[in-house]
This record gives structure tokens, C-alpha cells and sequence, in this order.
């Protein structure tokens, strides 16, 4: 009998486009060591279809909060951690990240921004809701090396004009913003001066005041898509206080009548629009589902479900005991 002889191709001889569907199922600590086995494998593994979104949106810093800016105090051991799950993200992914997604309660610091802004030169999306240790400094110089941003999620900060500013003049494809926190005059204002061409906004779930929402709809010729979803609308009553605003006039409804898409909700059936009352205007994310904070009716803005290449195995793997 003749021997049987094996007529299929090696594993290093495997196509890339092969390889690349197959590691695309890993995640980050399983490629690590795949990334390692043979030139052919390390190419593969830094493919941009599995690094173009990076979703750490499962990763949370151990911290407590504190009365003393910046509110918040890490754990030494929590931002270890995070400074070495960077790095292997960074290594593997050699640059071709796209998308990278934080979670509302990581909190970086400057250093951790620093070292993947210079890696991933080709961001155009970033979510990090947390900004509480990153000085102004350091998110500057961070937008200055991604000029090529498209689409930014952030919290509310005290002075938005300069990275409004810093957005405008750095980051000359930038398109759509969604804010989590609060939306007044002053961050209306920002947008208006610096981001005049800003085609898509979100700011569902905030504490808005109908001064800036009348502003911003008066100034953003260019604006297509507007999120005031499950917001707390507050006016300034005759007295001086503010009151809750229940139903938009018409003269703003017909101003965001010629918006491509204009989200609106404040009923009361609404479990959103409840939890905004019940949280008073500043939504506690933590209170609810893991993934309510993901949620956006503007649909490039929705972040869906979470990627591979962070998984519940992969933080469990990294987590500090």
C-alpha cells in the first residue's frame, strides 16, 4: 500500500486573510502568544479587521472617591495594571487601532494617554468618559497627535473651550461629539466658536439648559443630527430659579425640524427618562445595567455589544488581586 500522504498547508504556511479570521476569535492575552510563534502569525495578529476598535469597556480602575480634586484616588496596583495591558495592546496592535473604547469609570492618567496617543497615530474614534486625572496639558497634546479624529465621547469638564479649540484646529475631519454629564451656555458657546461644521452632537441623558439648546440650534448651520434624549431641560424662571422644562416650544421644534435627526424623549413611561429624574439631571451610571451607558439613539454613536478583544475571560485574566 502506498503511504498516505498529507496534502493540506501547514499552519505557517497559511494564507493571512485565514489566519486573520481565525485570531480574530482570540482576545488580547490569548494573541499575545500567537503574536509570538512566527512572523507570518505576528502579521496576522495585528491585522486592522481584529485591532480597529479597541473596546476596554469591560476595564475599571480600583479607586475611591475624594473631596479634594481630581475627586478620585487609583489604587497604585489599578493603574499597573492598566499601564501593562496598554502595552500589550499597543505591541500587537502596531499602530492600527481605529476606535478605542473606555469605560466611565477608568480613570487614566497623563502617562497612560501620553503612550497611546503616540501608538495609534491613526485614531479616529475615541470613547472615555473619565477625564478626572488627565490635566489640560495632556488631552491637548494627545488630539494634537490624532489629527486624523473623527468622533469624540467625553464628560462634562469645567472650561470646554480649550479642547474645543484644540479639536477645531487639530483634527480637521472631526464630525460628531457626544457629551455625558451636563450641557450649558458656556460649552453651547465652545462648539459654536470652534466646531462650526460639527455634523453629528449627542448629549442624551444630561442636565441641558434651554439657553444653550436655543443657541445651539440657532448657530449650527452645518449640525444634521441632534440626541437631547432623556435629558433634564432647565429654564431660568422670571424669579431667578431654574424649573424643569416638560414639553419643547415650537419655536425649537421647528428649528430642529430641519435636522436629518432630531431624538427627543421626556415621557414618563420612559425608564431613561425616570432615572434621570430619580438621579436629579446627573445620571449614576453605576446604578444600572452594564451596558445602559453604551446606549445612543444616533446610531454611529451606539457602541453596541463588547468586543473580543477585551472579553469577561481577558479581564479576568489581568484583574489585581
Amino acid at each position: 500500500m502506498g503511504e498516505n500522504k498529507w496534502m493540506g498547508k501547514r499552519w505557517e504556511d497559511m494564507d493571512t486573510d485565514v489566519l486573520v479570521k481565525i485570531f480574530k476569535e482570540l482576545n488580547m492575552v490569548e494573541l499575545s502568544p500567537v503574536s509570538q510563534v512566527c512572523r507570518l502569525w505576528r502579521l496576522a495578529c495585528s491585522d486592522p479587521l481584529i485591532w480597529g476598535t479597541l473596546d476596554f469597556g469591560l476595564l475599571k480602575s480600583n479607586f475611591i472617591q475624594t473631596r479634594a480634586s481630581p475627586y478620585i484616588w487609583v489604587d497604585d496596583r489599578s493603574d499597573k495594571r492598566l499601564a501593562r495591558i496598554l502595552r500589550v495592546a499597543m505591541a500587537i496592535s502596531c499602530g492600527n487601532v481605529n476606535c478605542m473604547i473606555f469605560h466611565y469609570n477608568l480613570y487614566m492618567k497623563d502617562e497612560h494617554l501620553h503612550f497611546i496617543s503616540e501608538r495609534s497615530p491613526h485614531l479616529k474614534r475615541l470613547v472615555m468618559p473619565a477625564w478626572n486625572r488627565i490635566t489640560k496639558v495632556g488631552i491637548c497634546q494627545a488630539i494634537q497627535r490624532w489629527q486624523e479624529l473623527e468622533s469624540l465621547t467625553m464628560p462634562t469638564i469645567g472650561h470646554p473651550p480649550y479642547i474645543m479649540e484644540e479639536i477645531g484646529r487639530s483634527c480637521k475631519n472631526f464630525t460628531e461629539l457626544k457629551i455625558m454629564g451636563s450641557f450649558d451656555s458656556q460649552f453651547s458657546s465652545a462648539i459654536s466658536q470652534f466646531l462650526p461644521k460639527l455634523k453629528v452632537l449627542s448629549i442624551r441623558c444630561s442636565k441641558v439648559t434651554m439657553e444653550a439648546l436655543q443657541s445651539l440650534l440657532h448657530s449650527m448651520e452645518y449640525l444634521e443630527v441632534l440626541n437631547i434624549s432623556h435629558c433634564l431641560l432647565l429654564a431660568i424662571a422670571a424669579n431667578g430659579r431654574k424649573q424643569v422644562v416638560h414639553e419643547l416650544d415650537g419655536q425649537i421644534l421647528e428649528r430642529a425640524s430641519r435636522l436629518r435627526e432630531f431624538h427627543y424623549c421626556q415621557s414618563r413611561s420612559c425608564i431613561a427618562c425616570q432615572r434621570m429624574v430619580v438621579d436629579e439631571g446627573i445620571m449614576r451610571w453605576y446604578r444600572y445595567e452594564d451596558w445602559f451607558w453604551r446606549r445612543d439613539e444616533v446610531r454611529s454613536l451606539d457602541l453596541q455589544d463588547y468586543g473580543n478583544l477585551f472579553d469577561a475571560g481577558c479581564e479576568r485574566l489581568t484583574s489585581v488581586e
